[in-house]
């Protein structure tokens, strides 16, 4: 199938770009496009605008300091899987993005486009929520930062408005004495993952983030549950779904499996003090 006809705008500026997105409540945004591109040709996504951020300089900066990464709206998922000062910063990116689909992907699609597009089977907003991180946005009546809890809000949805461009997200960086994990089972190298599970653990704390596993990205806190227990405590805040891939049991199987095996892994890898 081909798109549905639309209009298509490239700003220079991201001033230009939010008064474009605020002039059409039918428009989206453009970055990466490796999901919305696909959604276009499907017919599944039908705006009356596109406004394409790929000319809008200064969005494609990573930056890593003491408190944490910052990834801007165009800072594409091989970028900060390469970077190794965000590798030291926070270790779970760089064991989430590992993940993500395939190279060719990764080279186009963006960090922050993979958030606002919301999908609960994508690593990118698990990793976000279980990290405790933030997303900055934008509109013409200005910025504010909207905490990962508040973000998901249903199946393909998030919180923000239609005329809101997410600019910067903000992974706090990894304490000392802290640990991470991730793992995910797939039905190929590259697939959307039949389950994933994240992990980070600093000394009694123990939480754990879900994907493909709910309708929105899921947290659990596991402190003080035996190891023995760390699946099935879980699952008491899952509900996990049947569909062409996997049958509930399955995944509640997968949920058990791999919350134990991140849960070692974090443990293990717990940061020393230099």
């Amino acid at each position: 199938m081909k798109p549905a006809p639309f209009a298509y705008r490239r700003p220079g500026t991201l001033e230009d770009a939010l008064e474009a997105l605020a002039g059409a409540p039918g428009a989206k945004v453009l970055a990466g496009g490796q999901s919305l591109v696909p959604l276009l040709s499907m017919r599944l996504a039908a705006p009356s605008l596109l406004v394409d951020l790929n000319g809008v300089p200064g969005l494609d900066g990573i930056r890593v300091g003491d408190d944490g990464v910052r990834v801007g709206a165009l800072a594409r998922h091989a970028d900060v899987l390469a970077s190794a000062e965000v590798a030291a910063a926070q270790p779970l990116l760089p064991l989430a993005l590992g993940h993500v689909a395939h190279a060719t992907i990764r080279n186009r699609g963006t960090l922050v486009g993979s958030l606002v597009h919301a999908d609960a089977a994508a690593e990118m907003p698990m990793v976000l929520r279980l990290l405790g991180g933030t997303l900055e946005v934008a509109s013409t009546r200005g910025r504010r930062t909207v905490a990962a809890d508040e973000l998901y809000v249903g199946p393909l949805e998030s919180s923000l408005a239609h005329d809101e461009i997410a600019v910067e997200a903000f992974f706090p960086a990894l304490p000392v004495g802290a640990g991470v994990g991730f793992e995910e089972v797939s039905r190929r190298q590259g697939d959307y993952a039949l389950v994933g599970v994240g992990a980070v653990v600093h000394g009694e704390q123990v939480r754990a983030g879900f994907l493909s596993v709910c309708d929105v990205p899921t947290v659990v806190d596991l402190s003080g549950v035996a190891d023995d227990d760390l699946g099935d405590r879980a699952l008491e805040h899952l509900d996990p779904a049947a569909d062409v891939h996997a049958s509930a049991d399955y995944r509640a199987h997968l949920v058990r499996v791999l919350t134990a095996r991140v849960v070692e892994a974090a443990r293990a890898g717990a940061r020393v003090a230099p």
